[in-house]
């Protein structure tokens, strides 16, 4: 089946294919036109080659969120699902630079060698045929060449390499594996630095940090305030233990890096009772466990040991790690009241956040909106180990 895969690639990929594609893209593929669209050109094509052009042009549509020159790329569905953004992609092989010969591990259709392999000496590495084709491929979409390897990961010649990344699988054909669970697994991936020295490991963003050794970084990826994924660093590449790293659409990172907050323990940040101001750290901050150095920023305080709030009296500094929002109205927990207070607040369409407390967030929200003219976010949470809502809005 893999010769078969690959010669159906190579066909599309060919005169015919080219122009298929490219009569695709500009074409109307939605609804009812995707029918007609699909029998018009089996008249002048044979069905394989028609088939697969669509289901490249569905993919590359979707992939246009994640990657610049999508139209140009190949994809598989789990590939693309499965490879990191071009942004994300970017960020991180900025890590490697002053290194000459990088192996990109794991390496699927290419999402990050797109950025590692120019101004590199890559080889990529994977056991399925499909995949390496596309990598290759996609690698020199962006001005890359790469060399493939099909083999076992755990079986890849590392001498004279000094840089490997490494993406190891976290589904099967049955679906996601558990938390904490790879192929190969993390302790492999972690060997890797008595091989090659510089090493950067993907990695959801549940790691736990103790499954990484003491002398790694975690960083967490966010785009805006959606928490992608993780990677540690080996201690070649690591600067702190752990950091957070929001990045926006264009790219450019901001990272906040420090020692995380012990568990349970003294942060050296007081705790107050909310004030005028709260902070919403972003959830690659949390996953960090930076919310004190968060804290230590911005001159903000904690308002409950556990709980990742930040409060104060004078408006914070603008900061890319938090949404800053005003506090209208701060008190114990009373759902039954909290109602009446939003239409004494003039509150219409309601956000509702939560930490430390239960219950169904929008669920929540459609029970409260009102008529009032004001968006609000209600808070959920906990002060003193008590049940807490604030009613906020932006700045």
């Amino acid at each position: 089946m893999d010769r078969e895969d690959t010669r159906r690639l190579e066909r599309l990929a060919g005169p015919e294919g080219t122009a298929l594609l490219e009569r695709l893209a500009g074409a109307d593929r939605s609804g009812a036109a995707a029918l007609r669209l699909g029998t018009a050109l089996r008249r002048e094509h044979d069905a394989e080659l028609v088939a697969d052009a669509m289901a490249l042009a569905e993919l590359r549509d979707r992939a246009v969120a994640k990657f610049t020159r999508a139209r140009e790329m190949w994809f598989t569905r789990d590939g693309l699902e499965q490879a990191s953004s071009e942004v994300i992609a970017r960020h991180r092989a900025a890590r490697y630079a002053g290194r000459t010969r990088l192996t990109d591990l794991c390496c699927g259709i290419g999402g990050d060698l797109l950025a590692l392999a120019p101004g590199h000496d890559v080889t990529a590495v994977d056991l399925d045929p499909v995949h390496l084709w596309m990598a290759a491929r996609n690698a020199a979409v962006h001005g890359g060449r790469v060399r493939t390897v099909r083999a076992d990961v755990r079986d890849a010649d590392l001498s004279g390499v000094d840089g490997v990344f490494v993406d190891p699988a976290r589904r099967t054909a049955g679906g996601r594996m558990r938390t904490g669970d790879s192929e190969p697994p993390l302790g492999w991936c972690l060997e890797l630095a008595g091989r090659a020295g510089a090493v950067g490991i993907k990695a959801a963003p549940g790691i736990g940090h103790d499954t990484v050794p003491g002398d790694w970084e975690i960083e967490f990826l966010a785009l805006g305030r959606d928490l992608k994924e993780a990677v540690a660093w080996s201690p070649a590449l690591a600067t702190a233990r752990t950091r957070a790293t929001v990045l926006d659409a264009g790219g450019t990172a901001q990272e906040l890096a420090g020692t995380p907050d012990p568990d349970g323990g003294d942060t050296g940040i007081p705790l107050t009772a909310p004030g005028r101001w709260l902070l919403d750290p972003n959830p690659a901050v949390t996953r960090a466990g930076l919310v004190s150095e968060l804290a230590r920023r911005t001159g903000t305080t904690r308002i409950d040991p556990h709980i990742a709030f930040l409060t104060g009296d004078e408006e914070p500094p603008p900061t890319p790690f938090a949404r800053v929002l005003r506090v209208l109205d701060s008190r114990p927990w009373d759902q039954k009241r909290l109602p009446r207070l939003l239409r004494e607040l003039d509150v219409g369409a309601v956000d509702v956040r939560r930490r430390g407390l239960a219950g169904d967030v929008d669920a929540l929200a459609r029970k409260l909106r009102g008529r009032g003219s004001r968006r609000a976010t209600v808070v959920m949470t906990r002060v003193d180990d008590r049940p807490w809502g604030l009613v906020c809005t932006d700045p």
